[in-house]
């Protein structure tokens, strides 16, 4: 069940990546749905999707510990 909420996650911020600040907003929520380990995968991912749109490293600042 938890790693289908990661899935889902992964799935909404997809979507939400054109816009940063509905991106900041569910990168909120998903910590605080997520367990620890899958924060540290969901990090990863997010990673990769700045890569591809620079503009939501603004997110990053939730990332930390």
């Amino acid at each position: 069940m938890a790693r289908a909420m990661l899935e889902y996650t992964k799935t909404v911020l997809h979507k939400v990546s054109f816009d940063v600040t509905l991106f900041c907003k569910e990168v909120q929520k998903a910590l605080t749905r997520l367990l620890p380990y899958e924060i540290e995968e969901l990090k990863k991912f997010i990673q990769s999707l700045i890569q591809q749109n620079p503009e939501l490293n603004q997110c990053l600042i939730y990332l930390k510990p």
